[in-house]
């Protein structure tokens, strides 16, 4: 998704646009509020990059934008389109929406970029591993932004996505405080002594601020429950304690591979995300 972002903006940078974006939703669309596509004029090559949902829908959206792109100077900048997805677009969602439409240029990229990465969630990976990888690469396509941390030198691939920023904090600890409110965090260190004391520092932090959204511990119920009586010792009660989610993943999806646990893992963010957002209007 930053990806697309960073290679719509640069295109930008010599050519003109025109941005459709996901306005407001009733009932069965395939795209939520927010989602875009930049259109530019006919002879671009990728003249389109994103999805506003695919068939007629974004054929015909396509098309009113090339037009506007052709259209004179002084035509109107904004403009907005209803949208019933029935049997005229042979789609049968049986929902509307609302399609937002906007010519953009380079003067505009850096609004631009606010604006279309404004509904990222903020998540804290610890661990630079196998499974962190894998969870990273995973993640690439989806609106996180992810700070991801080891205390490690030299431990992080030179090539991460566009929307990681690698850090380095020794003790590793150190980096939950100053970590994004509504953050979600992932425990999986090379060390399970650094792990506890990074599950120390979120339930810390939950105690005097509350405002992680989730925090998880990769690891067996058996080291939970190791875990979970040097908490207590540490000071924490079972209420605070019942905020750590291990093992983690979503159960029922079986498998030690990296590949395998990043997806049940990136699945279960995306159900605590849902689970803790407000439902679209008109939904």
């Amino acid at each position: 998704m930053l990806a697309e972002l960073e290679f719509f903006l640069q295109r930008l940078a010599t050519e003109p646009a025109v941005l459709v974006t996901v306005g407001a939703t009733r009932g069965s669309v395939p795209r939520e509020t927010g989602a875009w596509m930049a259109v530019f004029p006919p002879a671009s090559a990728d003249g389109v990059i994103g999805t506003i949902g695919g068939g007629h829908l974004e054929w015909d959206a396509m098309r009113e934008a090339r037009e506007a792109l052709a259209a004179p100077a002084g035509s109107p900048a904004t403009w907005e389109r209803s949208v019933t997805l029935g049997p005229s677009l042979g789609q049968c969602c049986g929902g509307a929406l609302v399609l937002h439409y906007e010519r953009v240029d380079a003067s505009l990229r850096g609004a631009l970029r606010d604006r279309l990465t404004a509904g990222h969630q903020p998540l804290a990976l610890f661990g630079g591993g196998h499974v962190g990888r894998a969870i990273v690469q995973a993640l690439a396509p989806l609106p996180f932004d992810v700070t991801w941390i080891d205390s490690r030198d030299e431990v992080f691939p030179n090539d991460v996505p566009l929307q990681v920023n690698a850090e380095h904090s020794d003790p590793v600890q150190a980096a939950v405080p100053q970590l994004p409110p509504s953050a979600s965090v992932l425990v999986m260190s090379f060390s399970h002594a650094e792990d506890l004391d990074i599950v120390a520092a979120c339930l810390q932090r939950q105690r005097e601020r509350g405002d992680l959204r989730f925090i998880g511990l990769i690891g067996s119920a058996t080291k939970w429950a190791t875990f979970r009586s040097r908490l207590r010792h540490r000071g924490f009660s079972d209420a605070e304690l019942a905020r750590i989610t291990c093992p983690i993943g979503l159960p029922g999806i079986v498998g030690k591979q990296p590949a395998v646990i990043a997806a049940a893992v990136v699945a279960q963010l995306l159900l605590e995300t849902a689970a803790s957002s407000p439902s679209p209007s008109g939904a």
